[in-house]
């Protein structure tokens, strides 16, 4: 017989069944700043079945039961395939289905980055081969035969997981394989052979991460006779036979487990040449910049989420008499914290809709600003959400440690910090011009905003210094600061953006909690999630 030594009270309830789009208002103040209300009423139905309950859980069940590696059929034959748990076939299902693999299914940039953004919260790691399929239209138009060929399954919202040849199915995915065990960002050292073969090239070497194996093909860099060159490497060769891509095994990652990356030996392996022989890194720089975007709205997606379980834990939640989100210091955290999202969110919403406009000078430079700003800053701002939350955050049943987890990962993917920020000074040194056309436009945007004019000339100083390249980080941050302060001025009240470039361009920003934002707190946590 057992005795009830407990009753549980005084905890806050699920996070669950909430419209994750009609519940924030940044997003839709965004989207709206940027000219796309038409798409509202779409996207509040998306938010809504992101929000169930049962869609939160399938993005728990598919990081607690993660691929698994087949490298043979039971009679002993190469079979090299991953097996996924239903819940990652669910969540992809109905990604395809809702156009995130596709701008052009989806819309446009800008609606399918609010998608995105929103799915990130419920689910990261199944995104990662929707983001590649709908960057690689990008390298693929190098060969517009191929891009023909591809495009209509591409962009076909239907999914289709089967391990059949690519040109027996309706919708495909597409990975990718650049990096290598010596190169790694380096990706001129790449040591895998491409030599040509028939109607393509055989493809010998390795490739140290081949990102979501179990798509239909892949983009890959290899040296080719004429030097490093971009191909397209199908799963099966065109007799319908499987290709010769020897998985080797699956990366055990610090996050984005539901996802498989793995470690792949070409073993003679088909391609096809995209673009000509030698011009690889141009080639496929354009489906680099469009990844590099996901990056940034999944990034702002995951913090946006983290906020949002803090905030609703700090409302049912009381100490020493009155609830947590009563109490001084814990208000003026979580209000910085909205604050950051507020930024992140915008700036991330801008970036997509740079793209649709042809932005070209814009998305040159801010792309990886943007991606290195609020890649970075979202560790930080998990960990002090988890934090709110105090120790029921920082077990496995709450939803943030893998939200803190999968973090990391869009800061490295695609170029880490210093990638981005020499990217940046390399984008200002080419088109000087331009760039200064870009920081010039960006304080018109700011409206006046304290600390622009300052920010704006601190970010030419170090572009142009003698020592830029060990000035580049500074540069590169205060330039996506200077960037989510003109986003804002377009699509948050006055008072939010006020209180940004206050904070965060006028001063240094201080810890979460520390900086001087009392006139905006209500307003910023009303914004953040409306009381229930």
């Amino acid at each position: 017989m057992s005795a009830e030594t407990h009753a549980v009270f005084n905890q806050s309830p699920p996070f669950a069944d909430v419209n994750l789009v009609a519940a924030d208002a940044p997003l839709r103040g965004a989207l709206a700043g940027q000219g796309a209300e038409a798409d509202l009423p779409a996207l509040l139905a998306f938010g809504a079945a992101w929000g169930a309950s049962d869609w939160l859980e399938l993005g728990r069940l598919a990081n607690e039961n993660p691929p698994r590696l087949h490298t043979h059929d039971a009679q002993g034959r190469r079979l090299d395939a991953v097996a996924f748990h239903p819940a990652y076939h669910a969540l992809m299902e109905a990604s395809v289905g809702d156009g995130l693999h596709s701008a052009r299914a989806a819309g446009g940039h800008l609606a399918r980055g609010a998608r995105l953004y929103v799915a990130a919260g419920v689910e990261c790691g199944h995104l990662c081969p929707l983001t590649m399929t709908n960057a690689a239209a990008a390298a693929l138009a190098a060969a517009p035969g191929h891009l023909a060929a591809w495009e209509g399954r591409l962009t076909a919202r239907t999914y289709d997981p089967r391990f059949r040849p690519w040109f027996e199915k309706a919708g495909v995915t597409l990975g990718m394989g650049m990096t290598e065990k010596q190169g790694g960002t380096d990706v001129r050292a790449n040591t895998t052979r491409a030599e040509p073969e028939g109607e393509g090239y055989g493809l010998t070497g390795h490739k140290w991460f081949l990102s979501a194996p179990m798509s239909d093909g892949f983009l890959v860099l290899a040296q080719a006779p004429g030097g490093l060159t971009c191909f397209l490497v199908p799963r099966h060769r065109p007799d319908g036979s499987i290709n010769a891509l020897r998985l080797q095994r699956l990366k055990d990652k610090l996050g984005n487990r539901s996802n498989a990356s793995s470690e792949v030996e070409f073993a003679g392996a088909f391609g096809w040449r995209v673009g000509e022989e030698g011009r690889g890194v141009p080639t496929i720089i354009g489906m680099v910049q469009l990844t590099r975007l996901d990056c940034a709205l999944a990034s702002a997606g995951l913090s946006r989420m983290a906020l949002a379980l803090a905030l609703h834990h700090a409302r049912h939640r009381r100490a020493f008499g009155r609830p947590l989100v009563g109490q001084p210091a814990m208000r003026a955290v979580l209000a910085d914290l909205a604050l950051e999202v507020e930024a992140q969110t915008a700036l991330a919403m801008r970036l997509a809709a740079s793209f649709d406009r042809g932005e070209a000078d814009r998305t040159r430079l801010l792309t990886p600003a943007v991606k290195y700003a609020v890649c970075k800053g979202a560790p930080a701002l998990i960990a002090e959400a988890m934090e709110c939350l105090g120790g029921n955050g920082y077990v496995e049943e709450s939803p943030l440690p893998r939200l803190y987890r999968e973090a990391p990962v869009n800061a490295i993917w695609e170029g880490s910090g210093n990638v981005m920020a020499l990217d940046v000074l390399r984008a200002a040194h080419r088109a000087p011009e331009a760039a200064d056309a870009v920081v010039a436009g960006l304080v018109a945007e700011t409206a006046g905003l304290p600390g622009t004019r300052d920010a704006a000339s601190e970010i030419g100083a170090a572009l142009r210094a003698s020592d830029a390249e060990a000035r580049a980080r500074l540069a590169t941050g205060r330039l996506a600061t200077l960037a989510a302060a003109a986003a804002l001025a377009a699509c948050a009240p006055p008072a939010v953006a006020q209180a940004y470039a206050a904070t965060r361009l006028a001063r240094e920003r201080g810890p979460f909690g520390t900086n001087a934002i009392d006139a905006a707190t209500d307003l910023l946590l009303e914004r953040a999630l409306p009381e229930s």
